[in-house]
């Protein structure tokens, strides 16, 4: 049976280029004015790939890694330069969601495997086992599975510094509408015990991805071969937070302390999706995509409103890392140093201090994830990118390479989504 990692592996290109040259050169006029980073490249938990899920305000990272051998997955808490591989609920693998798995206390949540095989033949987890697939909460070194809505799997997706918990979770009713066999709500998880963030008035299914300390959380809502709405929860009323123009491909994907929201929506046509930021004074604001690819996404907000995420082209796989930030969408590739070893993919989490999370395609083909360190305006301050050991690290050959095409994301792109079949994984 095919392992995650040999998936991902199967998408992936060593084709990594800056692209566009003349959008480039304004774009650096911008960027004078913008954050520059410093890189530290993380490890491994023995294999050739991990990726950056989400970090706290410490600039500690939850993702997830290739054990030795690519044949298994497990999440991971990256701390002061350290793993700790928080293992499985007893099946061979465990993953963090995209959004910001872990608060500043370094708790972390997600979803793990079990020993048992799905009675309905499912394949929550995404990793082809069939294996029920649980929520987890990892605290001070024991994995503890989440209780559900009636249904056999769940997904643990964010969890804030109040340790309330969102995500999804099977219900005991069949729905057409559901990719798999069971309906799917959002659950909220405090004390240890779980409750339902219902639907919007008139849906079948719901998810939520994100929740921040003020208890408000936001996601999506309808049915997943059918329309789509983004929505937030806010005491304990649903609000439908409008789109782009599109009726089928709208999801809110974070929330910040200010109650900004962040996520994608469809636009006229429902051909494509755009980038989004929602605030309550001026609705739903198209944030654009990069170089002129038709998808963009936003993964994250900070309490100071910047946002990260990335532009693709589908068609193609062709992913880039963004950063929006005084109205301006800016490649992040251009805002590290330009010895870096590797090139940022997909930006998916940021904090309060600007230090941005996410992974990057390295010059010997693995990917890995990464963690961006804010280091002055412009080029002032900066310095050299840095291994897991704060190693310098030798540039890229790929970066020479004379390709007008963008990078094409190492990953096996499931279904963005995430709605409301629990197919987890890196969005389209």
């Amino acid at each position: 049976m095919k392992s995650r990692v040999l998936m991902f592996a199967t998408a992936m290109t060593l084709l990594v280029v800056l692209a566009m040259p003349l959008l480039l050169a304004a774009q650096q006029q911008h960027n004078k004015k913008l954050p520059h980073y410093t890189v530290t490249v993380l490890g491994t938990l023995g294999g050739t790939f991990s990726q950056s899920g989400g970090l706290n305000n410490r600039g500690s990272i939850a993702g997830f890694s290739a054990l030795l051998g690519d044949q298994t997955v497990h999440a991971f808490l990256w701390r002061n330069g350290m793993f700790t591989d928080l293992g499985t609920l007893g099946g061979p693998n465990s993953f963090t969601s995209e959004d910001v798995p872990l608060n500043d206390r370094g708790a972390v949540t997600g979803y793990s495997d079990t020993s048992t095989p799905d009675p309905n033949g499912e394949d929550v987890c995404g990793d082809g086992n069939n294996l029920i697939c649980l929520p987890f909460i990892w605290q001070k070194g024991v994995m503890t599975p989440l209780p559900l809505l009636g249904g056999n799997n769940g997904i643990a997706n964010e969890i804030n510094n109040r340790g309330q918990v969102v995500g999804q979770s099977e219900t005991s009713s069949l729905d057409p509408c559901s990719i798999y066999l069971l309906r799917v709500e959002g659950a909220l998880w405090e004390n240890g015990r779980v409750q339902e963030l219902p639907p919007f008035p008139g849906d079948p299914d719901s998810v939520a991805n994100a929740i921040n300390d003020n208890g408000e959380a936001v996601g999506g809502s309808g049915c997943a071969t059918g329309n789509i709405r983004a929505v937030l929860w806010h005491n304990g009323t649903v609000i439908d937070l409008g789109n782009l123009g599109g009726a089928t491909g709208n999801v809110a994907f974070d929330i910040n302390n200010r109650g900004q929201v962040v996520g994608q929506s469809d636009i006229a046509g429902d051909t494509t999706h755009h980038a989004f930021l929602w605030t309550r004074d001026d609705g739903m604001l198209d944030l654009g995509t990069l170089y002129g690819l038709p998808v963009s996404l936003a993964n994250a907000i900070n309490d100071e409103g910047q946002v990260v995420g990335f532009s693709q082209d589908l068609n193609s796989n062709n992913t880039v890392a963004s950063l929006w930030q005084d109205g301006v969408l800016t490649d992040l590739n251009t805002l590290i140093p330009p010895n870096s070893p590797l090139f940022l993919i997909e930006a998916l989490g940021i904090n309060n201090r600007g230090q941005i999370a996410g992974y990057a395609l390295l010059s010997n083909g693995e990917v890995h994830g990464y963690l961006l360190t804010p280091c002055g305006e412009g080029d002032e301050g900066c310095g050299k990118d840095e291994g897991e050991n704060g190693v310098p690290q030798p540039s890229p050959e790929v970066r020479n390479v004379s390709s007008p095409t963008l990078p094409r994301s190492p990953m096996l792109r499931m279904n963005r989504y995430r709605f409301p079949g629990l197919a987890i994984g890196p969005r389209n």
